[in-house]
């Protein structure tokens, strides 16, 4: 067996080196972390299902032509993704008030913004991930003024096309936070999503009950962490084992009366004589 070459190790996943050149493996970890790091756990299964709902909502979002990272997975807690130069931003889309952002500007959590709000922070565990203006960002050279509008446009695509999946499966989409990398081939420069989409790095919230499905839940001590990322996962149906297809929430499911055959009604006569 060939030792690997690590080459970074973050918070909640490692990358090695990849079998082909421009490759990277990104190896899923079960290690939870918030608030910059001063809060620590495990949430026991969590990188297997990361693996999987980000798995599959960067196939979706290469179907609609938004280009990623994501090239094969390649076991339960490990992906194959391109090899990118990572802008240093978080990229947070908001579609409703919730955590730092309702505490900034004292608005009640779970109210809805009058339209997806895009925040970009620059990515410094040691400065706290600040909250940078665009006009920041590009004086300070992290993102060229076309590469910060392609970002923009990308990651309200995004929103729009995640709110419509989640929606479909009973769950409301109130955040989410992403990144974004250059792609090198060749002579030409692309910039494409990278990382990871998941419970870790999104806002979900049930759409009926308004109960948190998401790592709010570890950040909060609300308990049922383990639980909450597998229910987002079953809905998705993304459970390994389980069949591909989303499972209908309650709200979807709707009682039908009981049709019987000609042959059933027969039997049932026959009987009751």
């Amino acid at each position: 067996m060939n030792r690997r070459i690590p080459i970074y190790e973050g918070k909640a996943k490692q990358l090695f080196e990849g079998p082909e050149p421009g490759t990277l493996i990104q190896h899923f970890k079960d290690d939870a972390t918030a608030f910059n790091n001063a809060k620590k756990g495990v949430i026991n299964g969590k990188g297997v299902i990361n693996n999987r709902i980000s798995e599959y909502l960067m196939l979706k979002l290469n179907e609609i032509g938004i280009p990623t990272h994501f090239i094969r997975t390649l076991n339960m807690r490990e992906q194959l993704v391109k090899t990118v130069e990572i802008v240093p931003l978080e990229v947070i889309v908001r579609n409703v008030a919730a955590g730092s952002f309702s505490t900034r500007f004292g608005v009640e959590e779970g109210a809805q913004l009058p339209y997806p709000i895009i925040e970009f922070c620059l990515k410094s565990d040691k400065l706290g991930d600040p909250i940078v203006a665009p006009e920041i960002v590009i004086a300070f050279q992290w993102a060229q003024p076309n590469e910060l509008e392609d970002i923009t446009s990308m990651a309200l695509r995004i929103n729009d096309f995640l709110s419509g999946l989640f929606l479909g499966v009973g769950i409301k989409l109130i955040d989410f936070k992403i990144e974004f990398g250059r792609h090198y081939e060749g002579n030409t420069v692309q910039i494409i999503l990278a990382d990871e989409i998941s419970p870790d790095c999104c806002r979900l919230w049930d759409l009926k009950t308004g109960e948190k499905m998401d790592k709010d839940r570890f950040r909060r001590d609300l308990g049922k962490v383990e639980e909450a990322y597998r229910e987002v996962a079953r809905r998705l149906g993304v459970l390994p084992g389980e069949s591909d297809t989303p499972v209908k929430t309650k709200s979807q499911i709707q009682k039908k009366p009981a049709i019987l055959s000609k042959a059933k009604k027969s039997v049932i006569k026959k009987k009751r004589k």
